[in-house]
C-alpha cells in the first residue's frame, strides 16, 4: 500500500485527536467505520464525548455535515425530506432532508419512535432514499454516526435488531483517564471540537475507501473469522448468532483496520480486536443465561470467551 495512503489515515487520526483526548482506540474504530463504508453507533451515558467524537470526525475532512437531534416527536420526513407542491410550476418538488450529507450525526437516536428510526434503514443499507416512488441517491462518501444513551435510561426506544445490524461497529467512549480529563479542563475548546481542521477532501476519503477493498486477506484468516461466527450460532448462551452480514462487516472492518495501521495485508489481530465491536450488537443473549449484568455487556463477555476459544492462525 502506498505510504501516502497510510500517512493520510494518520493525518485523520491526528486531526480527530485534537478534540478527543486519551481515546486513541475509539478514534481508530471510528476511522475504521468511515474507511470501510460502514456506520458507527456510539453508546454511553451522557457527557462522555459521543457527540464530540462524531463532530470531530466530520470536521477532519471537507464534507457536508448535518446533525439531527432525535426526539419523540420527530417524523420520518424531518430526516429524509418531503415533497412540496410548487404552485408556480404546478408540480411537486422534493425538498431533501438532513440525511443528504456526507456525514450525518443522528444524536440520541433511541429517543425517537421506531417509525422515525426506520427512516434510516434504506439510507444506511443502500445509500439512497425513496420518496413518492422516486429514488434519490445520497452523496458519497456517506456515513451515519449515531449516538444513543443506554436503554436503561428513561425516554428511550430500543433499536430493533434489523436497525442495529445496519451499524458496522458499536463502541463505548467510557470515562477519560484523570490526566486526559485534566487536559480537557485546561483546554475547554477541546470539548466542542473547535480545534479540528480539515486535512483532506471528501474525494480523498473516497480514494481511501477504495484502497481498503484491495487490502489482502489470507484464507486462513477467513476460516478463523467464520469459525467464530459459527460458534456464535451454535452457542447455547446466545439465542441469535451472527448473520452473514455480520461476517461481511467483520471482513471489511479488518481490511480498514489494516489500512489505518499502515499495512496492505490483514493479520489475525485485525480480526480479533474487532470481534466485540462488530458482533456484540448483532447477537442476542439467551433468556436462560441472562444475569444481573447488562445484556450488552454480557454479550461482549460471551463473545470474548468464544474468541479466546478459537485458535489464532499462524
Amino acid at each position: 500500500m502506498p505510504t501516502k495512503t497510510a500517512n493520510a489515515a494518520m493525518q485523520l487520526h491526528a486531526a480527530v485527536a485534537t478534540a478527543i483526548r486519551g481515546k486513541d482506540e475509539e478514534i481508530k474504530l471510528a476511522l475504521v467505520s468511515l474507511l470501510a463504508r460502514g456506520h458507527l453507533l456510539i453508546e454511553d451515558v451522557p457527557g462522555v464525548g459521543k457527540t464530540t467524537l462524531a463532530q470531530a470526525l466530520a470536521r477532519s475532512f471537507n464534507c457536508t455535515f448535518h446533525r439531527v437531534q432525535f426526539t419523540s416527536d420527530l417524523l420520518p420526513s424531518d430526516v429524509i425530506g418531503i415533497s412540496v407542491y410548487n404552485q408556480a410550476r404546478q408540480q411537486f418538488e422534493f425538498k431533501p432532508g438532513p440525511i443528504f450529507a456526507n456525514v450525518v450525526l443522528a444524536d440520541e437516536i433511541n429517543r425517537t419512535t421506531p417509525k422515525t428510526q426506520s427512516a434510516l434503514l434504506e439510507a444506511m443499507n443502500e445509500a439512497q432514499v425513496t420518496v413518492d416512488n422516486r429514488t434519490h441517491p445520497l452523496p458519497q462518501p456517506f456515513l451515519v454516526l449515531a449516538t444513543q444513551n443506554p436503554i436503561e435510561h428513561h425516554g428511550t426506544y430500543p433499536l430493533p435488531e434489523s436497525q442495529l445490524d445496519r451499524f458496522m461497529l458499536r463502541i463505548r467512549m467510557g470515562y477519560p483517564s484523570r490526566a486526559s480529563e485534566k487536559e480537557i479542563l485546561r483546554n475547554r475548546a477541546a470539548l466542542a471540537g473547535d480545534g479540528v481542521r480539515p486535512v483532506m477532501t471528501a474525494a480523498d476519503v473516497g480514494a481511501m475507501q477504495e484502497a481498503v477493498t484491495h487490502v489482502k486477506v489470507d484464507d486462513k484468516l477467513l476460516d478463523y473469522a467464520l469459525e467464530i461466527v459459527e460458534r456464535t450460532r451454535a452457542s447455547e448462551q446466545l439465542s441469535l448468532g451472527v448473520s452473514p452480514r455480520g461476517a461481511l462487516m467483520l471482513h471489511r472492518a479488518a481490511q480498514a483496520r489494516a489500512l489505518v495501521e499502515g499495512r496492505e495485508y490483514c493479520v489475525p489481530d485485525d480480526f480479533k480486536q474487532l470481534i466485540v465491536p462488530v458482533f456484540a450488537h448483532r447477537v442476542v443473549v439467551n433468556a436462560r443465561y441472562v444475569s444481573t449484568q447488562k445484556k450488552s455487556q454480557q454479550a461482549e463477555s460471551i463473545l470474548g470467551e468464544i474468541a479466546e476459544s478459537v485458535p489464532v492462525p499462524l
